[in-house]
């Protein structure tokens, strides 16, 4: 806390980061469900299908080296209208390209653009939460934060697609979409926004605080090991990118397969996140994620052991999808809690995009093991227990970093 704020302040409600994330998870989904199916019903490849995909990753993984802009100059607020603003007219773009192989081109140029303005969005709100919020409720934060991620991932993709069935013209479920996402931005009402401690007048001054900001919390205990896990093959869901795969392994339909792991997977999985950011705010953090990480394993192991029925496939994906959002919440409310505030929106993002590196790693080896155990006729089973023995493997590794760094100080991050 600052000099300039009160002992006690008034903060907003966690659920408002929940309506302010909503955008930056619309976008993703409106791409990956919406005009996924709408190309595919137009006869597009699933190769170039795959691509649009593709575009909506890159930015996640690389918006770390633009985030510090949001720190460094204008407020927190004008940078989440500004980003909400393109993204909500990237997605009406989007909606009015025609459905056809020539859109292609231009439908990739403007998905980059629409996910790097959502990117901008995610970071100023991250920043804005961690300077809101009192320690206290960052767990809350964290499991509002992450269903806000999904729930708009579901909203883009789920009612996205939904009101492409239902409406005449291609273009009128992006033009809605973009109307709810400026929306959101209604949430900023709400939240009150500190100076920042980093800024100078002078930028080369602001930008030298804000790495010197990082670094210090980067080399404390916390910042340790928040990195450490973005590393370790713990609290993935990674093998929820193949239940599609291995859905004839349990006699599981093309419409069970879709019901499971579509929309209702993204309920579960936030409903998941929401109940894991209350039991982290009455837990220790990083402990509550170990345990989170190992109930994922013994998940991957009781699906692997359970009799191969359809019900069975819906049980365990649908557990599986709860505990991987006591897991993101968990591993949100662990960041949160080690990044302090100064540069808070650039320290989250940072360690954000690290955490997809695990999950692109783990969905790589899910698929070795799958074809690796296929020629026994074990594919199924064998996956889920490599998967299983990497969350174990990462959990011994992550008490062990623990464990040295016992005795180091917990945080000097700026405050």
């Amino acid at each position: 806390m600052t000099e300039n704020e009160p002992a006690t302040r008034a903060h907003a409600h966690p659920i408002v980061y929940m309506f302010l994330a909503l955008p930056f998870g619309v976008s993703g989904g409106f791409v990956t469900v919406t005009l996924g199916y709408l190309f595919s019903k137009a006869g597009i490849s699933v190769e170039t299908i795959a691509g649009l995909s593709a575009a909506t990753i890159l930015p996640g993984v690389l918006k770390f080296l633009w985030a510090p802009l949001v720190d460094a100059c204008m407020t927190l607020k004008k940078w989440y209208v500004l980003s909400c603003i393109v993204t909500a007219a990237g997605l009406l773009c989007m909606g009015i390209l025609p459905i056809k192989e020539s859109s292609i081109t231009a439908l990739i140029i403007i998905i980059y653009i629409t996910n790097i303005a959502s990117s901008f969005l995610g970071t100023a709100t991250s920043g804005l939460a961690a300077h809101d919020i009192p320690e206290e409720m960052k767990g809350r934060l964290s499991g509002y934060y992450n269903a806000g991620n999904l729930g708009g991932s579901g909203i883009g993709g789920g009612m996205g697609l939904w009101l492409a069935e239902n409406l005449s013209y291609n273009w009128m479920p992006a033009a809605i979409l973009s109307a709810l996402s400026v929306l959101c931005c209604f949430g900023l009402l709400f939240v009150r926004e500190y100076a920042s401690t980093i800024r100078e007048m002078n930028v080369g001054r602001t930008m030298l605080n804000l790495f010197k900001d990082i670094w210090i919390t980067l080399k404390a205990r916390m910042g340790i090991l928040a990195m450490v896990l973005c590393f370790l093959p713990l609290g993935t869901g990674a093998a929820s990118g193949v239940w599609s795969a291995i859905a004839g392994g349990w006699n599981a339909s093309a419409q069970t397969v879709e019901f499971v792991t579509g929309v209702m997977s993204g309920l579960i999985t936030a409903a998941g996140c929401l109940l894991g950011g209350w039991i982290c705010d009455r837990n220790d953090r990083k402990m509550s994620y170990v345990v989170f990480g190992l109930m994922l394993a013994l998940c991957a192991v009781g699906m692997a052991y359970s009799p191969h029925t359809e019900w069975m496939y819906i049980i365990w994906t649908s557990l599986y999808a709860f505990v991987t959002g006591l897991c993101y919440a968990a591993f949100s409310a662990f960041v949160f809690e080690a990044i302090g505030k100064g540069a808070a929106g650039t320290k989250y993002t940072v360690f954000a995009s690290l955490s997809n590196f695990p999950i692109w790693y783990m969905t790589i080896f899910d698929g070795w093991a799958y074809d690796h155990y296929k020629s026994i006729g074990k594919a199924p089973e064998g996956m889920l227990y490599i998967e299983a023995a990497c969350g174990i493997v990462g959990i011994v590794l992550f008490l062990i970093f623990s464990r040295l760094l016992k005795g180091k100080k917990v945080s000097l991050a700026a405050n």
